[in-house]
This record gives structure tokens, sequence and C-alpha cells, in this order.
């Protein structure tokens, strides 16, 4: 007989006062083939491509949709072909677009992507950080290009992140300054203000503000580097602006409308997407560096380089907390990670 296990998720696209939009189901417990592991789950957390991903399209599925892009977990069952994992190892990771999530008792995961979780953070300060560092390392380290072990060089260079004291913003200010990089947050509230000086941000500037000004007014004519966290549209003129000769631009946002990339030409700027889950959905070739930066952040979480941005947690991995937590994302106003334990 099949063993079942409980889950949260979706067979249709609709809004959180919906009953049917996320809801508590009974599955099939999952077997490991090949590289995968299948990781007993202990602690997740939401992210804004949750709520995405729950809210849009148009489709209605015969089999629901099981959301979750991070979460920490045990290893209680591997595939054929697994070399880096036991059973009994506490993992780490963020999962797969194209996969059955982690709001579920247990999760199939490829082990190329996973790593050992830090020892010395408990289940939910682990469970908010995968997906986030990995969006903020591979921005800032692979499509910006900066070099995390030069400091000498990076001394001299300044960063603008815009949307500090969110979920990626949280860490990619802290991996920025570990680096060695002059680090300007944005943020509009005196919460977020403060959160963002915290974790790692030399300068703040007021988003809701012209950015223009405000990096001018801290003395700054422009930026060698900007992470763009949100609202690209909005940001677009002002990144242009501000981004200095042979500078390097990173969003993570999609834009609803046309970006005028002429206008970095004659600035010789250059601009890269950033999606986490791209290594995942193609299988690309460096599939394994996920597993590699999940590694050495744990590395940096025990030695207290780096530290986790939870800010709330709540009890239960339910459709009823899931539906809080996903209220909370939408309202724009959390700071750091929303976790969800057993």
């Amino acid at each position: 007989m099949t063993e079942k296990m409980n889950a949260v998720g979706f067979y249709e696209h609709l809004p959180l006062d919906n009953a049917q939009s996320l809801i508590d189901l009974t599955l099939d417990r999952p077997t490991a083939k090949e590289h995968d592991l299948l990781v007993k789950v202990s602690a997740i957390s939401v992210n804004p491509v949750d709520i995405a991903t729950r809210k849009n399209g148009h489709d209605k599925s015969e089999r629901p949709r099981i959301l979750g892009f991070d979460a920490v977990g045990t290893v209680v069952e591997k595939g054929s072909d697994v070399t880096l994992f036991q059973k009994g190892d506490r993992v780490y990771y963020a999962g797969s677009f194209s996969r059955p999530g982690s709001y579920s008792d247990y999760e199939l995961v490829d082990e190329r992507i996973v790593a050992l979780a830090p020892k010395k953070l408990d289940d939910a300060h682990t469970a908010a950080m995968p997906l986030t560092t990995l969006t903020a390392w591979e921005a800032l380290f692979e499509q910006l290009g900066i070099d995390p072990d030069d400091n000498e060089t990076n001394n001299d260079k300044t960063i603008l992140i815009i949307n500090g004291a969110g979920g990626v913003g949280s860490i990619a200010t802290q991996l920025a300054h570990y680096a060695g990089l002059h680090v300007i947050a944005s943020a509009s509230r005196p919460k977020t203000k403060e959160w963002a000086l915290q974790h790692g941000a030399d300068e703040i500037v007021d988003h809701h503000k012209n950015l223009i000004d405000e990096v001018h007014a801290l003395g700054h004519d422009n930026v060698n580097y900007i992470l763009e966290l949100n609202n690209l549209d909005n940001h677009w003129d002002e990144m242009v602006e501000l981004i200095g000769p042979n500078g390097k631009m990173s969003s993570i946002t999609s834009n609803q409308k046309p970006l005028n990339l002429t206008a970095l030409k004659r600035k010789r700027v250059t601009f890269a997407w950033e999606w986490m889950f791209t290594k995942a959905f193609y299988h690309t070739a460096d599939l394994s560096s996920q597993h590699e930066i999940l590694t050495q952040a744990a590395q940096l979480f025990d030695s207290g380089i780096l530290r986790s941005t939870l800010n709330q947690t709540l009890q239960g991995i339910n459709a009823d907390n899931l539906k809080k937590a996903h209220a909370m994302i939408e309202s724009g106003h959390t700071i750091g990670k929303i976790v969800l334990t057993k």
C-alpha cells in the first residue's frame, strides 16, 4: 500500500479570499530515483514567487499544484545516482520551479541543488535562507561579476541595492558588504531603514523619492553596480542615470513595458537578468553550482559572517497558516522572511 503524506496546494489560480485558493490535501508519498533525495520537511519559508505563481494564470489542473521553494529537512531516501548525501543528513535547498514544492510532508529534490544545512542555525532560521541566498549570490557574483574574495578592488566600488530590506535585499546587503563593497540600500520606512543598516548597508536612500536625488545627496555622482529587487519599470530611468561608465546592473523583477537598452550604450553598461530557478529548470551544465553556493553560505552562517533574515515564524504547515503568510507578503510591507515550522 502506498504511503500517504499531507500537503497544501491548489487546482486553480484564485484570490486568497476564495476557500479553494490553498487547500489541505492528502497525497501519495513520492519515491526517490536517480539523483533525487526524498526529504522529510521540517520548516519552509514563503517567497513572493509563491504568491505570483498562485495568483497568475487561468488554467485549471486535474492534479494539484504544490508550491514552496524553500525548505530544511532530513534525507529519508536517496536515488540510485546520489553521491553527495546519506540518509539522516540535515539539508536545506530552494527546490525547482518545475516540480512539486515544499508545502508538503516530504519532497523530492535533486541533490545537485541541495547542501548540508548550517549547523548553528535552527530549522526556522535555516529555512528562511536558501532561495534568497542563491538569488543574491548569483546576481552579485555571477551576473554582476563581482569577485567576493577581492575586497581590495571592491573597497573602491559602490553598489545600489533597490529594496534592501526585503527577503533578497536583506541577504544581498550582507553579501555585498562581505565582498567589501560600499553598500547603498533603498528603504522607505523607519523599520525597513534600520533593518537594512543592521544587515550590511552603509547608507540608505528612499525609493519612494527620486533615487537620483537621493544618491546624489549622499555625495555619489554614480554607482558601479545596481541590483534591482522591486518594480523595474518604476526605477529604470533612475538606474540608467545613476549607473557609471562600464557599470553593471541586474534585476530579479519583470518589466511590464519595453526597456530602453540603447540608453545604456554610451556608458557601455551591462544589464543581466537573474532567475534563481534557471539552472534547475533547464538542467544547465552548472546545475551543481547551487550545491556549492549553499555549502559556502552554510559556512558563512556558521561563522557568523552572514545572519539569517527570519523575521516571523508560524507554527504548523497548513493551508490556514500559508494563507496568512501569503496575505502578509501580498500587503507589500513585510521585512525579511516568513517561515512555517512543523
